[in-house]
């Protein structure tokens, strides 16, 4: 029986590459239709039918399948693992707003940062998804992978392939290569439907859409992840392709390159029009079929984006304004204490089962014995809860007017709740209570969970239940003996739930965990005052944990971005034998305490300091600063009487006129590159 596609055997068939293309084109042309503009031009029944055509084209001719076909989105194999890949520009987080003074003074240090009366702006709403970077090459989608810690991700492409909202390859003739971030989400709809299902199945409910785009990144069933119609909305592009000058303009390019952009994306002449902006969506978000949880407010102008630059992992030139969630009420059944990793005892409130804003909600934060008293709580009360402008549900009041006989006062407990019960203190002008039992099994919990965790150590198989089983049977009773499990592996095996292979998974990451690198090791060890970012601004000035703890309060604060209180925490560690112990510990078992140094070219920048202002064209702004202190000079952030040289690019703003001023030395980038030639 001759195939329909046959074209050898029938002159009068299409020739089969030629369909293949055209039905390509078809596919792609009516997903944008569909997905971007919401204008449908054919039934979904005509669409399966163009489908089903091309697929049976690629099934008679394989050697006509491409990487980009609409067929390839949903992979055969199952995912075996996801693999690490590196950001080539960091995914920096933003920093958040909750207040219209709030979103004022942003505007005033733009506005001084730049030396300019007015700012213009981009609006979008602030999708609560999941960030995903996508890249393309030679215009065809080759990878896509999540935030990670913002320099690291996850390689997801095989689950990203199957979001239909993603093009495969970019509708653009100019533009072939680039990377595209933006949020992947899902639709309340389509989790309604989820949970509906899991409900006739008798499974778990999942608590909100957000926690389920996330887990459903990380199925290793790529099948699954279709199933689940996951949307994709971008808001950055970066390409090599084409010069863009304005965040608007990018904006308008993804659209053009086949991307679904921002429901509401607003251009705004000045902060009054964005304020008018968050106004507008704060009484219109519960009309939108996602959820959102506030505005994300941009800089404008992409030299001024990056004239103003970044602190630790936020730009200075965004911010996100979270919107307050609704709020609900519900009863307080009781009040327990939660043992953190530093001894602070937090009072928490165990709630009755709550849907608020997506989530089901039962417990709350109540921070401090001073919270509890101000708000008069009674254990049987009817309080108010709400997220606030975060994802952490609180408890912001009582009504006292539903108060019942039966409700109960609460004081604050003077041991601590662990099987220890050693006495707790509240030292003299402090809000918090503290267990200083050094044995304390939950203060031990709470630091093997961050020691153990996805932006720590990244440990396989180690959460939280697994810490709580080994630390009752002894397993566990520091940090350090994560690295003796091996020796432990028949004990474990006959604990609850722990087969030999998920065994070996667990010591294969613990084996995996020693080569992470120098800065998530120092992040690890919870530090007071040290997250992700100051980790790696310490290991790029400290290169080793010995010249760290052997730095003087002065050497520390003389880092940019170190401050006081940074550094009394690292100097209180270089005195704590208990701490020194641990580290020594851990670098016995094999973990890395040792960074890249920087590279040193010459010292003929000693002494002098660069600041780099305006937009390069042979280098990035980083590459320049890396060039200077591989010269022994300093890249410094704003000028001043002691700058050596300005280096000022095109569209060089107010610290170029700050120099001038100042009277401080400018260069253009042909003679840096000169001086760097010949240094």
């Amino acid at each position: 029986m001759l195939s329909l596609f046959d074209a050898t055997s029938d002159p009068t068939a299409p020739n089969p590459a030629e369909r293949a293309a055209e039905l390509r084109g078809l596919i792609q042309r009516h997903d944008v239709l569909y997905y971007q503009h919401d204008q449908p031009e054919i039934s979904d029944r005509a669409y399966d039918a163009l489908f089903q055509e091309l697929v049976e084209i690629e099934r008679v001719h394989p050697e006509l399948r491409t990487i980009d076909s609409p067929t390839q989105r949903v992979g055969g194999e199952p995912i075996k693992d996801f693999a690490t890949v590196e950001h080539r520009t960091p995914m920096l987080s933003l920093a958040n707003s909750y207040t219209r003074e709030e979103v004022l003074d942003f505007d005033r240090r733009v506005r001084e940062g730049l030396g300019v009366d007015t700012v213009g702006y981009v609006c979008e709403l602030k999708y609560d998804g999941v960030a995903m970077s996508l890249t393309y090459v030679d215009g065809v989608l080759v990878m896509g992978a999540t935030r990670g810690d913002g320099e690291r991700g996850d390689d997801v492409t095989a689950n990203v392939r199957t979001i239909r909202s993603i093009p495969l390859s970019l509708a653009s003739s100019d533009i072939r290569n680039a990377v595209v971030r933006g949020e992947v989400y899902m639709l309340e709809k389509t989790f309604l439907e989820i949970n509906e299902r899991a409900d006739e199945a008798g499974e778990k409910r999942y608590a909100n859409p957000r926690n389920l785009t996330a887990g459903t990144l990380k199925q290793k069933d790529s099948a699954m992840a279709a199933a689940r119609k996951l949307e994709f909305v971008a808001y950055y592009l970066e390409t090599p392709d084409r010069a863009i000058t304005t965040h608007a303009e990018s904006i308008e390019t993804l659209s053009a390159m086949g991307f679904v952009t921002g429901r509401a994306v607003q251009t705004c002449a000045s902060i009054d029009d964005v304020l008018t902006f968050i106004d507008r969506w704060d009484s219109e978000r519960d009309t939108l079929p996602f959820q959102i949880d506030g505005i994300v407010v941009k800089v404008n102008a992409i030299a001024h984006q990056q004239e103003l630059g970044a602190v630790a992992r936020s730009p200075r030139w965004a911010f996100a304004y979270k919107y307050e969630a609704l709020k609900a009420t519900t009863t307080l059944n009781d009040i327990t204490l939660q043992v953190g990793r530093t001894g602070v005892v937090t009072p928490v409130a165990e709630l009755q089962p709550t849907l608020l804003a997506g989530s089901t909600i039962s417990r709350a934060t109540l921070h401090n014995e001073d919270f509890v008293q101000q708000l008069g709580l009674c254990i049987g009360d009817t309080v108010i809860i709400e997220k606030g402008g975060d994802v952490i549900p609180k408890v912001s009041g009582v009504d006292t007017t539903r108060r019942t006989e039966g409700a109960t006062p609460w004081s604050m407990p003077h041991h601590c709740p662990c099987p220890r019960n050693a006495p707790l203190h509240r030292p003299e002008g402090e809000a918090n209570w503290y267990c200083d039992d050094g044995q304390c099994p939950w203060q031990l919990r709470r630091r093997l969970e961050h020691f153990a965790g996805r932006d720590a150590m990244d440990i396989d198989g180690l959460g939280e239940r697994a810490i709580d089983q080994f630390i009752t049977a002894g397993l566990l009773t520091s940090i350090a003996d994560i690295y003796s499990l091996a020796s432990r592996r028949d004990d474990i095996v006959q604990l609850d739930r722990w087969a030999p292979k998920s065994v070996d998974r667990l010591l294969a990451g613990i084996e995996a965990s020693k080569q992470q690198p120098y800065a998530r090791v120092l992040f690890s060890l919870g530090i007071r005052f040290v997250g992700e970012g100051v980790a790696k601004i310490l290991a790029r000035a400290f290169p080793s944990i010995d010249q760290l703890i052997a730095a003087t309060h002065d050497e520390l604060t003389a880092v940019h971005e170190i401050g006081s209180s940074i550094a009394d925490s690292i100097i209180d560690v270089a005195h704590d034998p208990s701490a020194r112990e641990l580290i020594e510990q851990l670098r016995a078992a094999g973990l890395q305490f040792t960074g890249q140094a920087p590279t040193i070219v010459s010292r003929a920048f000693e002494g002098q300091t660069f600041v780099v202002t305006g937009e390069l064209t042979s280098m990035s702004r980083k590459e320049a600063h890396d060039a200077i202190e591989a010269r022994g000079g300093k890249a410094a952030g704003s000028v001043s009487k002691k700058t050596t040289y300005v280096v000022a690019g095109a569209s060089a703003g107010s610290k170029l006129a700050k120099a001038q001023e100042l009277g401080v030395p400018v260069i253009d980038e042909e003679a840096f590159r000169s001086l760097l030639s010949t240094s």
